[in-house]
């Protein structure tokens, strides 16, 4: 049944025009400032007791979604774009950087901050496209999970997608237990993930020059047109929308001082423990495109960017017979660390945008219910193989909801009146800006690319 949630009257407000219409109410309430945070202790625990929400922000950079991309870049062009999911991560770590910020100073999260800063028209718009943002990576992950499962066990698409319903019971499960049991299950998958790539770049052997040279950028990348449209997918499927709400709320579950010098230590050590997290991150997504440089393009498989093709070629093309096998563990592994902070992220906005509270079983079930039908009914009528068209299509709608997120999100940050102290400062408000610009410009791009015509493309200069 739906409530309307009240703010926390214990909890410490801002003060009298302090640039917010309301005095907000506790982020993710039933897990608030849960953690406890040690005042007189050692650099190494404070940094434990931090560690944990930049890995759940991490496994969105992570998602099957962003495996076409990867696959696709490193069978096709080699090493590389590697350039490119590097610098996609450093614009990463400087937006979850903001949203660290946002929630340890104002005490909101970036939906919460949304609600108590635009009209309520706005909010409701801005609240429809997250909603759908939310579904479309949803959508991703069930199908990535699917695919997994299918590929390890045999489990038909559309039984996999419905399997994938049963994570929302482990979610409600680990939350009860405390805040810790659930960031300990993704660090736990993530590790999984990061192990079984490990031994897949063992297998394949990359030319270590190659990979060195990858991360310099090319102006091959801006002359080739193909390839720019595949390092722009990379950049678009990089930052979520979702994450940016997602990190603004869980940070607010250490329970740290709430005094100046208590807020600057907490920004500090969540940037450490998000930064570390997405270097990971980077791993991962440089892995996968490393992995294909390796197998598929010196191998002459340059062509291949669906992941059953790549598991199919895997075990053949480096003569390993598991190979194969720890991909597709690996897939499945990300599919359902997704879907764990996926429903996360969904009761952080609704309840953030409308402040109205769902039971979490509920909340959970709809949000997997509107991932799973498109899903099912997408492989029940037009078959298996339009999974990859699944992806693409979820993609598509992320890249339209992405600077409905960013721009608030630097908007709020730069504000003096809401921030005090804490504002951006010069240096930060500029490499923030220029990233945002260049994000919201290139999924732009990805996004006339995907809809219009190649000759107005070509009318337009595009």
């Amino acid at each position: 049944m739906a409530t309307l949630s009240t703010p926390n009257e214990s909890r410490p407000h801002g003060p009298p025009g302090d640039g917010w219409r309301s005095q907000g109410g506790d982020s993710l309430p039933e897990v608030f400032r849960s953690v406890p945070v040690p005042r007189d202790a050692s650099v190494w625990r404070k940094i434990a007791a931090f560690a944990g929400p930049g890995f759940l922000v991490s496994v969105g950079y992570m998602d099957p979604g962003n495996w076409a991309t990867d696959l696709a870049g490193g069978s096709r062009y080699g090493y590389t774009l590697l350039s490119v999911i590097l610098i996609s991560n450093l614009m990463a770590i400087l937006l979850q950087h903001l949203c660290v910020k946002l929630g340890v100073v104002t005490g909101r999260d970036l939906a919460q901050a949304c609600r108590d800063h635009y009209p309520k028209p706005v909010v409701i718009v801005l609240w429809v496209l997250c909603e759908a943002a939310i579904a479309a990576c949803d959508l991703a992950e069930v199908v990535g999970s699917a695919i997994g499962l299918q590929l390890l066990f045999g489990i038909p698409l559309v039984w996999g997608c419905l399997i994938t319903a049963l994570d929302v019971m482990l979610v409600l499960f680990l939350q009860n237990r405390g805040f810790r049991y659930v960031e300990a299950l993704v660090i736990a998958l993530i590790l999984t993930i990061g192990g079984c790539f490990l031994a897949e770049l063992i297998f394949a052997r990359p030319s270590l020059g190659g990979i060195a040279s990858g991360f310099i950028p090319s102006a091959q990348i801006l002359q080739d047109r193909e390839m720019l449209f595949i390092a722009i997918g990379i950049l678009g499927a990089t930052v979520m929308p979702h994450n940016l709400y997602l990190h603004s709320s869980i940070v607010q579950t250490r329970n740290f001082e709430r005094s100046p010098e208590g807020k600057r230590e907490a920004i500090t050590y969540a940037t450490l423990d998000s930064t570390f997290a997405l270097m990971f991150a980077l791993f991962i997504n440089g892995g996968i495109l490393i992995l294909a440089a390796a197998a598929f393009h010196a191998n002459g498989h340059r062509e291949v960017q669906e992941i059953q093709d790549a598991y199919r070629l895997l075990s053949p093309t480096l003569g390993v017979g598991v190979a194969s096998t720890l991909f597709a563990l690996a897939l499945l592994a990300s599919g359902q660390n997704s879907t764990l902070t996926g429903t996360l992220a969904g009761q952080i906005v609704m309840e953030g945008f409308l402040n109205i509270r769902l039971a979490p079983w509920l909340r959970r079930l709809l949000t997997r219910a509107i991932a799973i039908v498109p899903a099912v009914a997408v492989i029940g009528l037009f078959g298996e193989g339009k999974t990859t068209d699944l992806l693409i299509w979820s993609q598509v709608v992320l890249s339209m909801q992405l600077g409905f997120a960013v721009i608030p999100l630097l908007w709020f940050t730069n504000d003096r009146v809401k921030m005090g102290p804490f504002a951006n400062p010069l240096w930060i408000r500029i490499l923030a800006g220029t990233s945002a610009s260049l994000i919201v410009i290139l999924n732009f791009k990805l996004l006339a690319d995907f809809f219009l015509p190649a000759s107005w493309m070509a009318r337009l200069g595009l």
